[in-house]
Protein backbone atom coordinates (compact mmCIF):
# COMPACT_ATOMS: atom_id res chain seq x y z
CA UNK A 1 0.00 0.00 0.00
CA UNK A 2 1.56 3.17 -1.07
CA UNK A 3 1.52 6.64 1.14
CA UNK A 4 1.94 10.43 0.95
CA UNK A 5 5.06 10.72 1.74
CA UNK A 6 5.66 14.05 3.95
CA UNK A 7 8.50 15.74 1.71
CA UNK A 8 5.15 15.95 -0.84
CA UNK A 9 2.75 17.53 1.30
CA UNK A 10 5.76 19.88 2.48
CA UNK A 11 6.71 20.28 -0.83
CA UNK A 12 3.29 21.75 -2.19
CA UNK A 13 -0.11 21.31 -2.37
CA UNK A 14 -1.98 17.88 -0.92
CA UNK A 15 -4.00 18.33 -4.00
CA UNK A 16 -2.08 18.56 -7.66
CA UNK A 17 -3.55 19.47 -10.56
CA UNK A 18 -4.99 16.62 -13.12
CA UNK A 19 -2.06 16.02 -15.65
CA UNK A 20 -0.37 13.28 -17.07
CA UNK A 21 2.87 14.64 -16.69
CA UNK A 22 2.88 13.47 -12.93
CA UNK A 23 4.47 10.24 -12.84
CA UNK A 24 5.46 10.47 -9.27
CA UNK A 25 2.06 11.10 -7.79
CA UNK A 26 0.62 7.58 -7.42
CA UNK A 27 -2.64 7.14 -5.71
CA UNK A 28 -2.99 6.16 -2.26
CA UNK A 29 -4.03 2.22 -1.88
CA UNK A 30 -6.29 0.69 1.15
CA UNK A 31 -7.18 -3.06 1.79
CA UNK A 32 -10.89 -2.82 2.20
CA UNK A 33 -14.02 -5.09 2.30
CA UNK A 34 -15.83 -5.94 -1.90
CA UNK A 35 -19.52 -5.67 -1.00
CA UNK A 36 -20.39 -8.26 -3.20
CA UNK A 37 -18.06 -11.03 -2.44
CA UNK A 38 -17.31 -10.25 0.75
CA UNK A 39 -13.72 -10.74 0.27
CA UNK A 40 -11.21 -8.14 0.53
CA UNK A 41 -10.31 -5.98 -2.41
CA UNK A 42 -8.21 -2.46 -3.06
CA UNK A 43 -9.72 0.99 -2.96
CA UNK A 44 -7.52 2.95 -4.85
CA UNK A 45 -7.77 7.28 -3.51
CA UNK A 46 -6.54 10.23 -5.41
CA UNK A 47 -6.44 13.76 -4.66
CA UNK A 48 -6.63 15.94 -7.44
CA UNK A 49 -7.40 18.78 -8.87
CA UNK A 50 -9.25 19.94 -12.14
CA UNK A 51 -7.72 22.66 -13.43
CA UNK A 52 -10.46 25.94 -13.63
CA UNK A 53 -12.92 24.03 -11.56
CA UNK A 54 -12.09 22.45 -8.02
CA UNK A 55 -10.48 19.81 -6.31
CA UNK A 56 -12.15 16.19 -6.10
CA UNK A 57 -11.24 13.18 -4.50
CA UNK A 58 -10.96 10.53 -7.25
CA UNK A 59 -11.83 6.51 -5.59
CA UNK A 60 -11.97 3.55 -7.50
CA UNK A 61 -12.58 -0.12 -6.13
CA UNK A 62 -11.29 -3.47 -7.68
CA UNK A 63 -12.05 -6.92 -6.33
CA UNK A 64 -9.53 -9.65 -7.52
CA UNK A 65 -11.97 -12.27 -6.58
CA UNK A 66 -15.73 -11.65 -8.12
CA UNK A 67 -13.75 -8.69 -10.21
CA UNK A 68 -16.51 -6.42 -9.21
CA UNK A 69 -15.04 -3.08 -9.87
CA UNK A 70 -16.29 0.71 -8.79
CA UNK A 71 -15.61 4.56 -9.20
CA UNK A 72 -16.56 7.50 -7.88
CA UNK A 73 -15.71 11.25 -7.50
CA UNK A 74 -16.26 13.49 -4.48
CA UNK A 75 -15.97 17.13 -3.68
CA UNK A 76 -13.12 18.26 -2.15
CA UNK A 77 -13.86 21.89 -2.12
CA UNK A 78 -16.13 24.28 -0.53
CA UNK A 79 -19.88 24.37 -0.73
CA UNK A 80 -21.44 27.20 -3.08
CA UNK A 81 -22.84 30.17 -1.54
CA UNK A 82 -26.20 29.20 -3.02
CA UNK A 83 -27.34 26.02 -4.67
CA UNK A 84 -27.82 25.33 -8.49
CA UNK A 85 -30.71 24.03 -10.48
CA UNK A 86 -29.70 22.85 -14.26
CA UNK A 87 -33.28 21.94 -16.20
CA UNK A 88 -32.29 20.55 -19.54
CA UNK A 89 -34.99 19.76 -22.43
CA UNK A 90 -33.47 16.50 -24.16
CA UNK A 91 -34.89 16.87 -27.79
CA UNK A 92 -31.95 14.80 -29.97
CA UNK A 93 -29.40 11.97 -29.23
CA UNK A 94 -26.45 14.21 -29.37
CA UNK A 95 -27.74 15.82 -26.23
CA UNK A 96 -27.17 12.79 -24.57
CA UNK A 97 -23.70 13.13 -24.70
CA UNK A 98 -23.72 16.09 -23.12
CA UNK A 99 -20.85 15.98 -19.92
CA UNK A 100 -22.35 16.51 -16.17
CA UNK A 101 -21.06 16.62 -13.23
CA UNK A 102 -23.12 15.10 -10.48
CA UNK A 103 -22.54 16.00 -6.70
CA UNK A 104 -23.66 13.17 -4.28
CA UNK A 105 -26.26 16.16 -2.89
CA UNK A 106 -28.17 16.57 -5.94
CA UNK A 107 -31.43 15.28 -6.89
CA UNK A 108 -32.15 14.24 -10.62
CA UNK A 109 -35.58 14.47 -11.79
CA UNK A 110 -37.37 13.54 -14.88
CA UNK A 111 -40.94 14.92 -14.57
CA UNK A 112 -42.56 13.09 -17.82
CA UNK A 113 -42.17 10.01 -16.24
CA UNK A 114 -42.32 10.80 -12.03
CA UNK A 115 -39.29 9.51 -12.03
CA UNK A 116 -36.52 11.25 -9.08
CA UNK A 117 -33.26 9.94 -7.62
CA UNK A 118 -33.11 11.45 -4.07
CA UNK A 119 -29.63 12.95 -3.16
CA UNK A 120 -27.61 11.25 -0.88
CA UNK A 121 -28.63 7.78 -2.62
CA UNK A 122 -26.00 7.67 -5.05
CA UNK A 123 -22.17 8.80 -5.41
CA UNK A 124 -20.86 11.50 -7.21
CA UNK A 125 -20.33 10.74 -10.70
CA UNK A 126 -18.42 12.51 -13.76
CA UNK A 127 -20.71 11.42 -16.43
CA UNK A 128 -22.83 12.12 -19.31
CA UNK A 129 -26.91 12.09 -19.88
CA UNK A 130 -26.62 8.93 -21.31
CA UNK A 131 -24.72 7.50 -18.20
CA UNK A 132 -27.16 8.56 -15.94
CA UNK A 133 -29.67 7.29 -17.35
CA UNK A 134 -27.78 3.70 -17.44
CA UNK A 135 -27.28 4.11 -13.86
CA UNK A 136 -30.80 4.89 -12.60
CA UNK A 137 -31.20 1.41 -14.58
CA UNK A 138 -28.69 -0.58 -13.21
CA UNK A 139 -30.04 0.47 -9.50
CA UNK A 140 -33.04 -0.29 -10.18
CA UNK A 141 -32.27 -3.76 -11.96
CA UNK A 142 -29.79 -4.54 -9.08
CA UNK A 143 -32.49 -6.32 -6.31
CA UNK A 144 -34.75 -7.41 -9.62
CA UNK A 145 -34.09 -11.11 -8.93
CA UNK A 146 -34.51 -10.52 -5.83
CA UNK A 147 -37.85 -9.24 -6.14
CA UNK A 148 -38.84 -11.74 -8.84
CA UNK A 149 -39.25 -14.53 -5.53
CA UNK A 150 -40.64 -12.78 -3.07
CA UNK A 151 -42.99 -9.63 -4.81
CA UNK A 152 -43.60 -10.35 -8.25
CA UNK A 153 -46.15 -7.74 -9.06
CA UNK A 154 -43.61 -5.20 -8.08
CA UNK A 155 -40.75 -6.71 -10.00
CA UNK A 156 -43.01 -6.31 -12.95
CA UNK A 157 -44.28 -3.13 -12.45
CA UNK A 158 -40.40 -2.06 -12.32
CA UNK A 159 -39.51 -3.99 -15.61
CA UNK A 160 -42.01 -2.03 -17.11
CA UNK A 161 -40.54 1.28 -15.75
CA UNK A 162 -37.12 0.44 -16.67
CA UNK A 163 -38.20 -0.20 -20.22
CA UNK A 164 -39.11 3.24 -20.03
CA UNK A 165 -35.95 4.48 -19.10
CA UNK A 166 -33.77 3.31 -21.64
CA UNK A 167 -36.68 4.08 -24.58
CA UNK A 168 -36.01 7.57 -23.40
CA UNK A 169 -32.35 7.16 -25.01
CA UNK A 170 -34.04 6.64 -28.11
CA UNK A 171 -35.68 10.50 -27.93
CA UNK A 172 -38.40 9.74 -29.73
CA UNK A 173 -39.90 12.46 -27.76
CA UNK A 174 -38.77 15.34 -25.69
CA UNK A 175 -38.22 14.64 -22.18
CA UNK A 176 -36.54 17.23 -19.34
CA UNK A 177 -33.92 16.14 -16.76
CA UNK A 178 -33.95 18.59 -13.59
CA UNK A 179 -30.29 18.50 -11.61
CA UNK A 180 -31.05 20.59 -8.25
CA UNK A 181 -28.02 20.56 -6.08
CA UNK A 182 -28.34 22.79 -2.95
CA UNK A 183 -24.34 22.29 -2.38
CA UNK A 184 -24.00 24.21 -6.36
CA UNK A 185 -21.42 21.73 -6.98
CA UNK A 186 -22.47 20.21 -9.40
CA UNK A 187 -22.71 21.18 -13.77
CA UNK A 188 -23.92 20.25 -17.04
CA UNK A 189 -22.44 20.82 -20.43
CA UNK A 190 -23.28 23.96 -22.85
CA UNK A 191 -22.34 22.17 -26.00
CA UNK A 192 -22.58 25.93 -27.83
CA UNK A 193 -20.79 28.06 -25.30
CA UNK A 194 -20.38 31.14 -25.36
CA UNK A 195 -23.47 31.14 -26.78
CA UNK A 196 -27.10 30.71 -24.48
CA UNK A 197 -28.06 27.37 -24.62
CA UNK A 198 -31.93 27.31 -25.37
CA UNK A 199 -32.26 23.94 -24.28
CA UNK A 200 -30.86 24.72 -20.90
CA UNK A 201 -31.73 26.67 -17.98
CA UNK A 202 -29.90 27.56 -15.08
CA UNK A 203 -31.03 28.84 -12.10
CA UNK A 204 -29.60 29.61 -8.70
CA UNK A 205 -31.48 29.43 -5.31
CA UNK A 206 -31.13 29.64 -1.70
CA UNK A 207 -30.80 26.67 0.29
CA UNK A 208 -33.11 25.98 3.14
CA UNK A 209 -32.39 24.82 6.65
CA UNK A 210 -33.28 21.49 6.08
CA UNK A 211 -30.76 21.44 3.49
CA UNK A 212 -27.97 22.90 4.92
CA UNK A 213 -28.68 20.35 7.86
CA UNK A 214 -28.11 18.20 4.95
CA UNK A 215 -24.86 19.33 4.03
CA UNK A 216 -23.40 19.59 7.47
CA UNK A 217 -23.65 23.82 7.69
CA UNK A 218 -26.44 23.98 10.58
CA UNK A 219 -26.90 21.99 13.65
CA UNK A 220 -30.54 20.30 13.67
CA UNK A 221 -31.43 22.13 16.85
CA UNK A 222 -30.37 25.54 15.02
CA UNK A 223 -33.46 27.57 14.69
CA UNK A 224 -31.84 29.81 11.80
CA UNK A 225 -33.07 33.03 12.85
CA UNK A 226 -31.37 36.28 12.05
CA UNK A 227 -31.66 38.55 14.34
CA UNK A 228 -31.94 42.34 13.04
CA UNK A 229 -28.85 44.56 13.74
CA UNK A 230 -29.42 47.53 15.90
CA UNK A 231 -29.23 50.98 14.20
CA UNK A 232 -26.13 52.08 15.72
CA UNK A 233 -24.80 48.69 14.67
CA UNK A 234 -25.54 49.66 11.19
CA UNK A 235 -23.97 53.09 11.73
CA UNK A 236 -20.50 51.25 13.21
CA UNK A 237 -20.98 49.26 9.91
CA UNK A 238 -20.92 52.25 7.90
CA UNK A 239 -17.50 53.88 9.28
CA UNK A 240 -15.40 51.32 8.92
CA UNK A 241 -14.12 47.78 7.47
CA UNK A 242 -15.07 44.47 8.92
CA UNK A 243 -12.84 41.64 8.88
CA UNK A 244 -13.30 37.87 9.14
CA UNK A 245 -11.56 34.62 8.54
CA UNK A 246 -12.55 32.52 5.53
CA UNK A 247 -11.17 29.94 3.06
CA UNK A 248 -9.58 30.85 -0.47
CA UNK A 249 -12.07 29.89 -2.64
CA UNK A 250 -8.89 29.02 -5.50
CA UNK A 251 -6.67 26.94 -2.83
CA UNK A 252 -8.29 26.61 0.39
CA UNK A 253 -5.99 28.09 2.50
CA UNK A 254 -6.78 30.26 5.75
CA UNK A 255 -7.40 34.01 3.93
CA UNK A 256 -9.66 36.97 5.42
CA UNK A 257 -12.45 38.47 3.55
CA UNK A 258 -13.16 42.48 4.01
CA UNK A 259 -16.59 44.04 4.31
CA UNK A 260 -17.27 47.11 3.73
CA UNK A 261 -20.75 49.62 3.24
CA UNK A 262 -20.20 52.09 0.34
CA UNK A 263 -22.72 54.76 -0.51
CA UNK A 264 -22.94 54.77 -4.94
CA UNK A 265 -23.63 58.39 -5.63
CA UNK A 266 -27.11 58.25 -8.00
CA UNK A 267 -27.75 54.66 -6.71
CA UNK A 268 -27.82 53.20 -3.51
CA UNK A 269 -26.09 51.74 -0.81
CA UNK A 270 -24.18 48.14 -1.13
CA UNK A 271 -21.94 45.68 0.69
CA UNK A 272 -18.54 45.26 -1.20
CA UNK A 273 -16.52 42.21 0.03
CA UNK A 274 -12.88 41.43 -0.74
CA UNK A 275 -11.07 38.42 -0.27
CA UNK A 276 -6.83 38.41 -0.50
CA UNK A 277 -4.87 34.88 -0.17
CA UNK A 278 -1.48 35.15 0.88
CA UNK A 279 -0.84 31.33 -0.09
CA UNK A 280 -1.65 31.64 -4.15
CA UNK A 281 -2.31 35.60 -4.37
CA UNK A 282 -5.71 35.00 -5.58
CA UNK A 283 -7.99 38.19 -5.21
CA UNK A 284 -11.62 37.82 -5.39
CA UNK A 285 -14.72 40.76 -4.95
CA UNK A 286 -18.34 40.46 -4.36
CA UNK A 287 -21.25 42.70 -4.27
CA UNK A 288 -24.49 42.75 -2.86
CA UNK A 289 -27.21 44.76 -2.29
CA UNK A 290 -27.68 46.28 0.65
CA UNK A 291 -30.87 47.22 0.05
CA UNK A 292 -34.64 45.73 -0.67
CA UNK A 293 -35.35 44.12 -3.96
CA UNK A 294 -37.00 46.68 -6.18
CA UNK A 295 -40.75 46.95 -7.19
CA UNK A 296 -39.92 46.49 -10.83
CA UNK A 297 -36.93 44.89 -12.91
CA UNK A 298 -34.66 47.03 -14.80
CA UNK A 299 -32.90 46.98 -17.98
CA UNK A 300 -29.60 49.14 -18.53
CA UNK A 301 -28.58 49.02 -22.34
CA UNK A 302 -25.28 50.85 -23.04
CA UNK A 303 -24.43 51.35 -26.82
CA UNK A 304 -20.75 51.17 -26.77
CA UNK A 305 -18.80 53.89 -29.01
CA UNK A 306 -16.09 55.08 -27.81
CA UNK A 307 -12.91 52.94 -26.07
CA UNK A 308 -13.51 55.31 -22.78
CA UNK A 309 -16.92 53.68 -22.08
CA UNK A 310 -14.66 50.69 -21.04
CA UNK A 311 -14.24 52.94 -17.79
CA UNK A 312 -17.73 53.35 -16.55
CA UNK A 313 -18.32 51.62 -13.23
CA UNK A 314 -20.50 49.07 -13.30
CA UNK A 315 -22.76 47.36 -10.46
CA UNK A 316 -23.33 44.06 -11.32
CA UNK A 317 -25.44 42.19 -8.61
CA UNK A 318 -25.50 38.44 -8.85
CA UNK A 319 -29.62 38.35 -10.07
CA UNK A 320 -28.42 40.79 -12.97
CA UNK A 321 -28.05 38.58 -16.58
CA UNK A 322 -25.25 40.18 -19.08
CA UNK A 323 -26.15 40.31 -22.74
CA UNK A 324 -24.72 41.24 -26.19
CA UNK A 325 -26.95 41.19 -28.59
CA UNK A 326 -24.42 41.23 -31.37
CA UNK A 327 -22.67 38.49 -30.09
CA UNK A 328 -25.66 36.44 -29.74
CA UNK A 329 -24.43 35.92 -26.08
CA UNK A 330 -26.27 35.49 -22.90
CA UNK A 331 -24.41 35.53 -19.23
CA UNK A 332 -27.16 33.85 -16.66
CA UNK A 333 -27.27 35.70 -13.45
CA UNK A 334 -24.93 34.88 -10.67
CA UNK A 335 -22.51 33.37 -13.36
CA UNK A 336 -19.42 35.72 -12.38
CA UNK A 337 -21.56 36.86 -8.93
CA UNK A 338 -21.79 40.42 -7.87
CA UNK A 339 -18.86 42.61 -8.79
CA UNK A 340 -18.59 46.44 -8.63
CA UNK A 341 -15.83 46.56 -11.73
CA UNK A 342 -15.58 48.62 -14.65
CA UNK A 343 -17.29 47.91 -18.24
CA UNK A 344 -13.90 46.70 -19.13
CA UNK A 345 -13.38 44.46 -15.98
CA UNK A 346 -16.16 42.84 -16.55
CA UNK A 347 -15.83 42.10 -20.37
CA UNK A 348 -12.48 40.44 -19.28
CA UNK A 349 -14.30 38.12 -16.55
CA UNK A 350 -16.68 37.38 -18.86
CA UNK A 351 -13.82 36.31 -21.44
CA UNK A 352 -11.65 34.03 -18.39
CA UNK A 353 -15.20 32.59 -17.48
CA UNK A 354 -16.21 31.42 -20.86
CA UNK A 355 -12.84 31.03 -22.28
CA UNK A 356 -10.24 30.70 -19.70
CA UNK A 357 -11.57 29.13 -17.08
CA UNK A 358 -13.50 25.90 -19.03
CA UNK A 359 -12.55 22.97 -17.56
CA UNK A 360 -14.38 21.10 -20.49
CA UNK A 361 -12.08 22.33 -23.21
CA UNK A 362 -8.88 22.54 -21.75
CA UNK A 363 -6.26 19.83 -22.97
CA UNK A 364 -5.96 17.37 -25.53
CA UNK A 365 -9.75 16.13 -24.89
CA UNK A 366 -11.66 19.41 -25.56
CA UNK A 367 -13.31 19.28 -29.10
CA UNK A 368 -10.96 21.19 -31.73
CA UNK A 369 -14.09 23.28 -33.59
CA UNK A 370 -15.85 23.92 -29.99
CA UNK A 371 -12.46 25.04 -29.23
CA UNK A 372 -11.64 27.70 -31.86
CA UNK A 373 -15.48 29.06 -31.56
CA UNK A 374 -14.28 30.31 -28.10
CA UNK A 375 -11.17 31.68 -29.49
CA UNK A 376 -13.07 33.82 -32.12
CA UNK A 377 -14.91 34.88 -29.55
CA UNK A 378 -12.68 35.70 -27.04
CA UNK A 379 -11.09 38.00 -29.80
CA UNK A 380 -14.67 40.03 -30.46
CA UNK A 381 -14.52 40.65 -26.40
CA UNK A 382 -10.91 42.28 -27.27
CA UNK A 383 -12.06 43.79 -29.93
CA UNK A 384 -15.14 45.76 -28.07
CA UNK A 385 -12.73 46.47 -25.38
CA UNK A 386 -10.20 48.27 -27.53
CA UNK A 387 -13.33 50.18 -29.28
CA UNK A 388 -12.88 48.02 -32.24
CA UNK A 389 -16.81 46.93 -32.24
CA UNK A 390 -20.06 48.57 -32.15
CA UNK A 391 -21.95 46.73 -29.83
CA UNK A 392 -24.56 46.99 -27.17
CA UNK A 393 -24.12 45.60 -23.45
CA UNK A 394 -27.38 44.79 -21.57
CA UNK A 395 -27.76 44.66 -18.33
CA UNK A 396 -30.95 42.79 -17.55
CA UNK A 397 -31.83 43.00 -13.14
CA UNK A 398 -35.11 41.79 -12.37
CA UNK A 399 -34.21 42.51 -8.72
CA UNK A 400 -33.63 46.39 -10.09
CA UNK A 401 -29.99 46.09 -7.82
CA UNK A 402 -27.40 46.71 -11.05
CA UNK A 403 -25.96 50.23 -12.07
CA UNK A 404 -23.99 51.79 -14.82
CA UNK A 405 -22.23 54.62 -14.32
CA UNK A 406 -23.98 57.79 -16.01
CA UNK A 407 -20.90 60.19 -16.98
CA UNK A 408 -22.82 62.75 -17.53
CA UNK A 409 -24.69 62.52 -14.13
CA UNK A 410 -27.17 64.70 -13.25
CA UNK A 411 -27.88 64.78 -16.90
CA UNK A 412 -29.52 61.67 -18.92
CA UNK A 413 -26.86 60.07 -21.22
CA UNK A 414 -27.60 59.83 -24.26
CA UNK A 415 -25.68 56.45 -25.12
CA UNK A 416 -27.65 54.88 -21.88
CA UNK A 417 -31.57 53.61 -22.40
CA UNK A 418 -33.09 52.46 -18.58
CA UNK A 419 -36.28 50.86 -18.85
CA UNK A 420 -38.16 49.59 -16.02
CA UNK A 421 -40.63 46.21 -16.35
CA UNK A 422 -42.51 44.43 -14.13
CA UNK A 423 -41.28 40.62 -13.75
CA UNK A 424 -42.60 37.32 -14.81
CA UNK A 425 -43.81 34.59 -12.69
CA UNK A 426 -41.00 32.63 -13.16
CA UNK A 427 -38.50 35.86 -12.04
CA UNK A 428 -40.15 36.35 -9.00
CA UNK A 429 -39.66 32.61 -8.40
CA UNK A 430 -35.90 32.45 -9.19
CA UNK A 431 -35.56 35.80 -6.32
CA UNK A 432 -38.08 33.49 -4.21
CA UNK A 433 -40.42 36.77 -3.89
CA UNK A 434 -44.03 34.35 -4.59
CA UNK A 435 -43.36 32.33 -1.25
CA UNK A 436 -42.99 35.47 0.89
CA UNK A 437 -45.48 37.08 2.58
CA UNK A 438 -45.01 40.32 3.82
CA UNK A 439 -48.63 41.41 4.80
CA UNK A 440 -50.71 40.16 7.29
CA UNK A 441 -48.50 37.34 7.85
CA UNK A 442 -48.86 37.43 11.97
CA UNK A 443 -52.50 37.05 11.60
CA UNK A 444 -54.22 33.75 12.63
CA UNK A 445 -56.03 32.04 10.43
Amino acid sequence: MSVISEDSVRGGSLFRDLSADNDDWEPTEIESLCMNCYKNGTTRLLLTKIPFFKEIIVSSFSCPHCCWSNTEIQSAGRIQDQGICYTLKVKTKKDLNREVVKADSATTRIPELEFEIPPFTQKGALSTIEGLLDRAVAGLEQEQPVRRATHPEVADKIDEFVQKLKKLKEVESEFTLVIEDPSGNSFVENPVAPQKDEALTVSRFKRTVEQDIQLGLRAEDDPGEDEEPASDELDAMRNEVLVFDTNCPNCNAPASTNMKLVQIPHFKEVIIMATNCDSCGHRTNEVKSGGATEEQGTKITLHVTDPSDMTRDVLKSETCSVLIPELEFELGMAAVGGKFTTLEGLLKDIKDLIVSKNPFICGDSGASDQMQKLQEFGEKIDKIIAGEMDVHVVLDDPAGNSYLQNVYAPEEDPEITTEKYTRTFEQNEDLGLNDMKTEGYGEEK
